[in-house]
């Protein structure tokens, strides 16, 4: 005689405005396995930052329960007043397959009144088949691009406009200031652009953040253009974190200045042998800058919304 197959577990999703730290947890821990199988995280830094930050204004976590196991994760984000509500989601490595990457996304949907653009990090089949399911259409190309960096003097010295000098941000005293250079010169970017004090100390809790990699151009003591760098140690990979510079110094020679700085201290300070950025792949001026510096495309994130 044989048991009776058991029946399977049901699914629940739940809606949040904040999630328990406890549960937080547990969510950050799903994203790494997931990562660990994927190669690249299906949420982002800022996704993982509003995750076990508290609550904030237009973000809600939608978690997908499978019986009492979590199961998936998803994050919705509506606080550009202008752009569809964005979104991230997950599910478990080994929990795919099953319909539940399709029933977060319907409850995204439905949360998001059917105005969504949702990333896909590192553009899998996957992902492509399940924005096929829920209707969507591809909206946005993010490159990853990568280049090596010598251990030699082969990069260039920074040549910078006249007047203009650079050092390191010093938190505290710098974090107005810089916010406001950092809104005017991505005015054009809402994601970035609209960086707020919380963000930025999120960023200065993180265990990554070094000041010494914070490059700021400044004329007098007026910041004109920065240069972010970050490290990733266990990939031994240099980012170029963030880099702006201020309306009124564009097309003077800083941007390339400030890039040559920054690649100079990952490669020399900080030993890494390659580096890293991104960039949106119709930006065709910053891709071709980039391409011209030795970077080439590594891998690209997706981004898919409704056509409504």
């Amino acid at each position: 005689m044989t048991d009776p197959a058991k029946p399977a577990a049901p699914r629940r999703i739940e809606t949040l405005d904040e999630v328990p730290p406890d549960t937080a947890r547990e969510v950050l821990e799903l994203i790494e396995r997931a990562a660990a199988q994927d190669g690249q995280s299906a949420v982002s830094e800022q996704g993982r930052l509003n995750l076990r930050g508290g609550r904030r204004p237009g973000i809600r976590h939608l978690l997908l329960y499978v019986g009492e196991r979590l199961t998936g994760y998803a994050q919705l984000e509506e606080s550009d007043p202008v752009e569809a509500p964005a979104a991230e989601l997950v599910i478990d490595s080994g929990a795919r397959g099953r319909g539940h990457g399709r029933a977060l996304g319907h409850a995204l949907l439905d949360l998001s009144g059917k105005r969504l653009r949702v990333w896909a990090h590192g553009g899998h089949a996957a992902a492509r088949h399940l924005a096929a399911q829920l209707g969507l259409a591809l909206f946005r190309e993010l490159r990853q691009m990568r280049r090596p960096l010598p251990g030699g003097a082969a990069l260039p010295e920074p040549v910078l406009p006249e007047g203009v000098r650079l050092r390191t941000f010093r938190p505290g005293e710098d974090d107005a200031q810089w916010l406001a250079v950092n809104a005017a010169a991505f005015a054009h970017h809402p994601e970035q652009g609209s960086l707020t004090q919380r963000d930025l100390d999120d960023r200065k809790a993180e265990t990554w953040f070094d000041p010494s990699g914070f490059l700021l151009a400044v004329r007098g003591e007026r910041i004109v253009g920065f240069h972010w760098t970050k490290v990733h140690a266990d990939e031994k990979l240099g980012e170029v974190y963030v880099l702006g510079v201020a309306p009124e110094e564009q097309g003077t020679g800083l941007g390339k200045a400030l890039t040559a700085a920054g690649l100079r201290h990952l490669a020399y300070e900080r030993k890494m042998p390659t580096a890293m950025l991104y960039v949106d792949a119709d930006n065709a001026p910053a891709v071709t800058v980039y391409e011209r510096l030795g970077f080439t495309t590594h891998e690209v994130d997706l981004m898919y919304r409704t056509e409504t």
